[in-house]
C-alpha cells in the first residue's frame, strides 16, 4: 500500500509539473528535467526511509526504488513526447 501511495505522489508531482509548464508558457519537455530530478530525490528519500527506519537492506530496497521512480518517470517521458 505504501508503494502505491508513493507512486501516486509521483503522478501528483507530474500533474503539478504539467500545470506549471502550461501556466508559464513553456513546453513540458523543458520542464521534464526538473521533474525527473525532483522525483528522483523524492524516491531516493523514500528509499532512505526504508533502509534507515524500516530496516530493509539496500539490495532489498533497490528494486522497489526502481519501480517507484521508474513508473512515473517513464509516464512523464512518454507524456513529454505527446504534449
Amino acid at each position: 500500500m505504501h508503494t502505491l501511495m508513493i507512486i501516486l505522489g509521483g503522478f501528483a508531482l507530474l500533474a503539478v509539473a504539467i500545470i506549471v509548464a502550461r501556466t508559464t508558457g513553456r513546453t513540458f519537455k523543458s520542464v521534464l528535467p526538473l521533474y525527473i530530478v525532483a522525483w528522483f530525490l523524492c524516491a531516493a528519500v523514500n528509499m532512505g526511509v526504508g533502509i534507515l527506519h524500516a530496516g530493509y537492506s539496500f539490495m532489498a530496497e533497490l528494486p522497489i526504488f526502481l519501480f517507484v521512480f521508474g513508473v512515473p518517470a517513464l509516464t512523464a517521458a512518454i507524456s513529454a513526447r505527446k504534449l
